[in-house]
């Protein structure tokens, strides 16, 4: 008989809720920042307890349900499957690969013993970057959300220097202020219309923003 493993969420939030957050900078002064871990409103922590549909828990391609509590692994074709993995890794996400842009939300997943309790973790800590099954997609460009900001995405000022996204459209409780436009190496290659610079991380690091 197989078991079940059960992801318990400690923040679980709709991924239509989901925000990203930066630094950014008008200036030429230092780089605009997006924080290497994602925020706190673009994540849920998790804890797994016994299950499998795969040998890996969580693994890419497998789905899993929305829950008010937590998250559970569910098969793909199940009227309860709500979001795909689209990439799974092994450790912290400060410390590991970012995940692919069109993420709508990511699951960190705490390691889980054998059932006695003995040995090494039977899943290893780690995260799994998810994509919605159905609309709407807060990790597409515009979307307003999701754990990366990318070129396409609307951003208003919440002070501080932090930058915060919003949907392009409107729908969002802020209305965005800037579009990041183009992404590239250095702060020199943006256009001339570029008013915010905002740090994306990857091998084009600097957002360059345009007001809206």
């Amino acid at each position: 008989m197989r078991e079940r493993w059960r992801v318990g969420v400690v923040c679980a939030l709709l991924a239509a809720l989901v925000t990203g957050c930066s630094s950014a900078s008008g200036s030429d002064t230092g780089e605009g920042r997006l924080g290497g871990k994602a925020s706190a409103s673009s994540t849920s922590s998790a804890s797994t307890q016994p299950s499998g549909y795969g040998t890996v828990f969580l693994g890419v391609d497998e789905c899993s349900s929305f829950g008010t509590t937590s998250f559970t692994e569910v098969p793909c074709t199940s009227e309860r499957a709500a979001a795909r993995v689209i990439a799974r890794y092994d450790g912290e996400v400060s410390d590991g690969p970012g995940c692919p842009a069109i993420t709508d939300f990511v699951l960190h997943i705490s390691a889980q013993g054998s059932s006695g309790g003995v040995g090494d973790g039977v899943i290893p800590k780690g995260y799994a970057c998810m994509r919605n099954l159905e609309p709407p997609h807060p990790g597409d460009p515009g979307g307003g959300g999701g754990p990366r900001t990318i070129v396409g995405d609307c951003v208003y000022s919440s002070g501080s220097g932090q930058v915060r996204e919003t949907a392009c459209d409107g729908s969002g409780q802020r209305k965005p202020q800037y579009m990041v436009v183009k992404a590239v190496l250095r702060r020199a290659s943006c256009p001339a219309s570029t008013a915010l610079y905002v740090q994306l991380g990857g091998e084009q690091p600097v957002g360059c923003a345009r007001p809206v």
